[in-house]
């Protein structure tokens, strides 16, 4: 309803509800997107945060090398699965099961090794990209459940959000090639419709494929009503189908090693040769060996990459006799349900894990676009607000709460990321728990971000916040070979693409950083005058920002002040 008392319309109503549900969890979102938008890169920021594992570089004698490593570590293991190096993994990451180990990853011995000696490499211990992508939809220091029923409603919200807004713009295509600079309220509303259009798809995307990730917690209702209330009958029969799509565990199954029947293993060259002549595009990237040094031996090849999303790019596989090399028939993939299959193709598409390089940097950068226009829209909120401080004469709390947090939630959060990752450099190799302090160390400055606007100006606060987060970025790639890890010419000399990734990755915040630092330092300098113009018509005084100051000594007081040159400097561009 209008203060007139007339009814509004659709758009003022899914305006209203624009505005208030990306209000409500915009901070949130903000987190979940940026984070998330990280996780494009998960393996290559783990390489990365193990500068270990940097000296490793692959060779045609690699998969041999693993092979005989496994000899040595586990020689009575029931099976062996070699992760072999590709374009987002520099090591070799083995994983191996021992007579009567536990089901499940609980009974599941790894190790990586070096993909050119094939020795056992002890990293240094670090939660890596996990933390960030973990955080992306369980959040932190609470129950998972927890974790994932916020993000799960934020999503939904956000979802909300994408289509109020949507309804909202009457001139959605015409608002895709609309930027006005220096036009205050309306350069920002351009900067957030530019960015939700340019986008759109990939907005709509990435949330909806979001919700279905979390379905079955979100809508629990329809697994209980088909399986009688036996979730566990569901996803067995989820992850049984799953296996067989991909080739499961191949024909031998996880045998168990016979004792007294010893027989050494065929040779691996033969066979990736076979292998790599009928997949010529992505190779062999994993080698399991079942029942190895047995005579029931087999030895099962697993592409580098799938070509379906139907089944969530589940790669293809050839099966061997694991000691006279012959093939052997590996089992036939099941077919795939049609809403099975539409959820894979959606979900698989939010994951990203089947996606080329310039696929996942195409991905990477939608992430970016989708993360800036949570950011302009929240800042949007408080420009929209400056005229009502100008009547009022004073800056309400509820707007200084939400200028604060805008700062510390935003331009905090890039700062937290780049402190992140230096503290996987600075702390101790040696101190216990260390990846426990990566990440305290990651909320200690991300709290310290949030306590920095409350001391400055919103627009000091935005701008050195910024520049701090531009320069811990630029100076990681630096950081990586002072501290163990290869520099990006060795990275890119040795096609270890994974650690060029993350330091190009790097250097791309840091300009992104950069050109908002330039941003808003720029047009402050150049409206001064009129911002002193505008305040002095409202009290007299010569220096606006000062006066404010001095007039309330107080942080509101403070941000009335800037919010008055703010307005000056605005209603003058």
């Amino acid at each position: 309803m209008r203060i007139d008392g007339k009814p509004e319309g659709l758009r003022q109503s899914m305006s209203w509800l624009h505005t208030w549900s990306g209000l409500v969890l915009g901070w949130l979102l903000y987190a979940v997107f940026f984070t998330g938008t990280l996780s494009f890169f998960r393996d290559e920021i783990d390489d990365w945060m193990r500068p270990e594992l940097h000296r490793s570089v692959a060779s045609a004698e690699t998969a041999q090398l693993g092979l005989d490593a496994m000899q040595k570590l586990a020689p009575n293991a029931t099976t062996w699965t070699l992760s072999l190096p590709n374009a987002r993994q520099t090591a070799i990451e083995a994983s191996w099961r021992e007579p009567g180990a536990a089901a499940g990853r609980a009974g599941t011995s790894r190790a990586t090794l070096d993909a050119g000696t094939g020795e056992r490499i002890e990293h240094r211990e670090t939660r890596g990209g996990n933390f960030l992508y973990r955080f992306h939809f369980e959040l932190y220091a609470m129950p998972r459940i927890w974790g994932r029923w916020i993000v799960g409603f934020a999503t939904m919200l956000m979802f909300v959000a994408i289509i109020s807004g949507v309804i909202t713009h009457k001139k959605i295509f015409t608002d895709f090639f609309t930027f006005r600079p220096r036009k205050g309220q309306r350069s920002w509303l351009d900067a957030h419709n530019a960015t939700a259009v340019l986008a759109l798809p990939f907005h709509i995307l990435i949330t909806f494929s979001g919700l279905l990730l979390l379905m079955n917690l979100l809508m629990p209702w329809g697994i209980q009503a088909a399986y009688n209330g036996d979730t566990g009958a569901y996803f067995s029969e989820m992850r049984g189908n799953r296996q067989a799509a991909g080739g499961g565990q191949g024909a031998g199954g996880r045998a168990q090693a016979e004792p007294g029947q010893h027989a050494p293993l065929a040779s691996i060259a033969p066979l990736l040769a076979q292998a790599q002549q009928q997949w010529p595009r992505h190779g062999v990237g994993s080698i399991t060996v079942n029942a190895p040094g047995t005579a029931r031996a087999t030895i099962e090849l697993r592409e580098g990459g799938g070509s379906s999303l139907v089944n969530r790019g589940a790669s293809s596989t050839l099966l061997f006799d694991g000691v006279s090399g012959a093939s052997r028939q590996p089992h036939e993939a099941l077919a795939v349900s049609w809403p099975r299959a539409t959820s894979n193709v959606f979900t698989s598409l939010h994951l990203g894990r089947f996606a080329e390089p310039a696929v996942r940097w195409l991905l990477f950068l939608s992430g970016v676009v989708g993360t800036l226009m949570a950011a302009t829209g929240m800042v949007l909120w408080v420009v929209k607000r400056l005229p009502e401080r100008r009547k009022l004469g004073y800056t309400p709390k509820g707007h200084r709460f939400v200028e604060v947090l805008n700062v510390g939630s935003i331009a905090g959060l890039s700062v937290a990321t780049a402190a992140y990752f230096w503290f996987n450099r600075l702390i101790p190799v040696e101190l216990a728990g260390r990846g426990d302090w990566e990440i305290r160390g990651f909320f200690t400055v991300w709290l310290l971000c949030l306590l920095h606007p409350l001391l400055r100006a919103p627009r000091q606060a935005w701008r050195e916040q910024m520049a701090v987060a531009a320069l811990l970025f630029a100076l990681l790639p630096v950081l990586n070979p002072l501290t163990g890890g290869a520099s990006l010419a060795q990275s890119l000399a040795h096609s270890q693409w994974s650690i060029a990734g993350f330091d190009l990755m790097m250097m791309a915040l840091a300009v992104i950083h950069g050109v908002i630092v330039w941003w808003l330092a720029r047009p402050q300098a150049a409206a001064r005058p009129a911002a002193k113009a505008g305040v002095r018509k409202s009290t007299g005084e010569q220096k606006s920002g000062v006066l404010a100051t001095r007039e309330s000594g107080t942080a509101a007081g403070t941000a009335a002040g800037v919010a008055g040159a703010s307005m000056a400097l605005e209603k003058s561009t």
